[in-house]
């Protein structure tokens, strides 16, 4: 009986030990030196937004320049929620820095009744409305969440003098993230309803373009049709080049890849040296959900994708160290500007952001797309330049 005792109190002592080794944290305290939390089992409560290429959690602003902590599952969790497109950034067999490979503690997903409802909620696609309408979901969701935190000291890109890159350390979308948050479990959920009823009534009648069903045309050669669109522009021109990214038909030696998948889970490229080699040491791995990028859609991702790809692997001059807000402004710019040559009518992205509304005058377009650009960017995605 004694013994059974004493067992009795060690396990309680071993179960006490590992609920102390979870850090009550906010995402402003990650967020203001995340390396300081890296490899820690922590408890945040935050809201969660998922996008077009976002998965955050966020409260309020931090002052840094990326104002949310992003978010992955751990690799075979399956769920539906998450980003829709994501673009990541991996050396490559021949990279030119200096690598060294980082060893994580795994982490268990408990897929409970709390995540199953965190899950359903944050992949319902809002489409109420019409016209075009990307990364549009239902609901965001304030939530206590535990997980592992991954943090780095600095995200930020590191370039030689001639620009090529020699490091990185970000996570997320773009490798832009200081902060990722590996889910363990989830509870105290709270959804909240996004209004969208000043767009869907703004664009009520107009139904988007179509471009096709993925499976009987190619969405590479489809979106070089759609930049084609826009003449030689500025716009056109660069929209060109976007496309070009991908490299022609069947070519696996540019770097770039295109694959449908899971969007929103750790991967096994994560935190690894690549096994093919690429023209300047990097890969760019991008991912899209086939299941929510239909028809036009996936034409865009491609345009908003090759943008990200163009920004980092030829920066303009000036431009090499460019925060996220003016990478994403620059995709969303360019995916704006095919949508409407390819005659989108309206353009919304997550938050009932209207980025394009045909019935704009001529005068007012610019001034318009930017400042929805600009709010959408800095009070959604939680951006600052």
């Amino acid at each position: 009986m004694k013994r059974i005792y004493v067992m009795a109190l060690f396990l309680c002592a071993f179960a006490c030990g590992l609920s102390a080794q979870v850090v009550d944290t906010t995402v402003c305290a990650v967020l203001k030196n995340p390396k300081s939390f890296d490899g820690k089992i922590v408890r945040i409560k935050g809201t969660v937004a998922a996008g077009f290429d976002q998965f955050i959690v966020k409260d309020g602003e931090c002052g840094a320049m990326v104002d949310g902590i992003w978010i992955s599952y751990p690799q075979g969790t399956k769920a539906k929620s998450g980003p829709i497109a994501f673009v990541q950034v991996q050396p490559a067999k021949n990279f030119a820095g200096a690598f060294k490979p980082v060893t994580r503690t795994p982490v268990t997903l408990e897929k409970n009744k709390d995540f199953k409802q965190f899950d359903s909620l944050l992949s319902q696609a809002h489409n109420r409305g019409a016209g075009m309408c990307l990364g549009c979901t239902r609901y965001e969701v304030t939530a206590t969440l535990v997980g592992r935190l991954d943090g780095v000291a600095d995200a930020n890109l590191e370039r030689a003098n001639d620009g090529k890159i020699i490091g990185f350390g970000g996570f997320g979308n773009l490798n832009s993230y200081p902060a990722r948050l590996v889910l363990q479990s989830v509870s105290e959920i709270t959804p909240k309803e996004v209004d969208f009823s000043k767009v869907d009534l703004a664009s009520k009648g107009q139904m988007p373009t179509f471009g096709g069903n993925a499976d009987l045309y190619d969405p590479v050669e489809a979106a070089q049709k759609s930049a084609v669109s826009l003449g030689s522009s500025p716009a056109g021109l660069q929209a060109l080049k976007d496309v070009a990214a991908f490299g022609k038909r069947g070519d696996k030696t540019n770097g770039v890849s295109l694959v449908y998948g899971n969007v929103n889970e750790i991967g096994a490229k994560d935190d690894a040296l690549g096994l093919k080699e690429s023209p300047d040491g990097v890969l760019f791995n991008c991912t899209f959900n086939l299941d929510r990028l239909e028809g036009d859609a996936q034409v865009r991702a491609i345009i908003h994708a090759g943008q990200h790809i163009v920004d980092l692997r030829s920066p303009m001059t000036g431009n090499e160290t460019a925060p996220l807000f003016i990478l994403e402004y620059n995709g969303w710019s360019m995916t704006v500007a095919t949508a409407a040559s390819n005659g989108q009518k309206f353009l919304t992205a997550q938050g009932a952001y209207m980025l394009w509304d045909s019935t704009w005058t001529m005068a007012e377009r610019s001034d318009k797309m930017s400042e929805a650009l600009t709010g959408f960017l800095s009070k959604q995605e939680m951006l600052s330049k």
